[in-house]
């Protein structure tokens, strides 16, 4: 069972579940910083989150881990509602600048997003103050090759997005689309974080938790896996996509199945690269592995989420 960390009075988790990634208020007297901003169909819900836990302070800024869509979709909504400033790292400014929905992964993964603009950006080793803690930005490639994560050294925290979970790491897209060494940057993304002092990890996805070293060896476990398998992350990649949308859309009608998984870049590259099915024979894969799984079941024509 994971131990959850005492964090700081001044920072709170709102755990969002899958759909939306965590949020993260830090506190400064009459002020305050959200780390991440959840996603798209989200957004009004986070705005009453953040209105309920300002209680009438400002929301200053809005700090992100990365630019998908589960991270990045309440940007719009969260500063129309309160004029907060927009912090990206600066690896994700030029697609966010110029809106480059394959960049952002929005239409590689059939995924939704709002425009918005950002003011400033954060480079790896860059040093900023929120919750009255000295935050620093590490680079964190892998699962996003521009990722920060942000560590502060006197309390022991860090605040991994999805470079690190409880339970292992975020899709590596660079490898299952044959764009980049997700897993070699993933390998030493793990090695370089191993190397900090860490009591508490607020990860991008699930509770705040302390088994540092747990979570560490879990995560080198599944490179491994990949390392020697790559269909296997393969068809992690595409039950984990496929549920993501699952959870958006709530159900998708199994006749559509196959025609969506071979129309969307990510489903029909992973494939291609790895499994070699055709579009029928991947679809109902997938509706065995969720069911399984216990994700979804068929019922009326549809998959439906759980």
């Amino acid at each position: 069972m994971s131990a959850r960390p005492q964090l700081p009075a001044g920072v709170q988790v709102f755990e969002r579940g899958w759909l939306s990634a965590n949020n993260v208020l830090l506190f400064d007297g009459d002020e305050a910083t959200l780390i991440d901003s959840g996603y798209l169909s989200h957004a009004d819900q986070t705005v009453g989150l953040l209105r309920a836990a300002l209680e009438g302070r400002q929301l200053r800024r809005l700090i992100n881990t990365h630019s998908h869509s589960d991270h990045i979709g309440g940007n719009a909504r969260v500063q129309r509602a309160f004029g907060c400033s927009i912090t990206v790292p600066e690896g994700m400014a030029r697609a966010v600048a110029e809106w480059d929905e394959e960049a952002l992964l929005l239409s590689v993964g059939a995924q939704a997003g709002e425009r918005f603009r950002h003011d400033e950006t954060l480079a790896p080793g860059a040093r900023f103050v929120a919750g009255e803690l000295e935050w620093q930005a590490v680079a964190v490639p892998g699962h996003d090759m521009d990722a920060l994560a942000y560590y502060n050294p006197e309390r022991r925290i860090l605040i991994s997005g999805d470079a690190l979970w409880r339970d292992g790491f975020g899709i590596l897209f660079a490898e299952v689309m044959g764009q980049g060494d997700a897993l070699g940057e993933a390998r030493r993304t793990l090695e370089a974080i191993g190397r900090l002092a860490v009591d508490a990890v607020i990860p991008g996805h699930g509770a705040p938790f302390a088994e540092f070293d747990d979570a560490l060896e879990r995560a080198f476990a599944r490179i491994r896996a990949f390392e020697d398998d790559g269909a296997r992350m393969a068809r992690n990649a595409i039950r984990a996509c496929i549920t993501f949308k699952l959870l958006e859309v709530r159900s998708m009608a199994l006749a559509e199945l196959p025609r969506h998984l071979d129309e969307t870049p990510l489903y029909r590259t992973a494939n291609a690269r790895y499994l070699g099915l055709d579009a029928d024979a991947l679809a109902a894969w997938l509706v065995k592995e969720l069911e399984r799984a216990g994700v979804a079941r068929s019922e009326d024509g549809a998959l439906v989420v759980l």
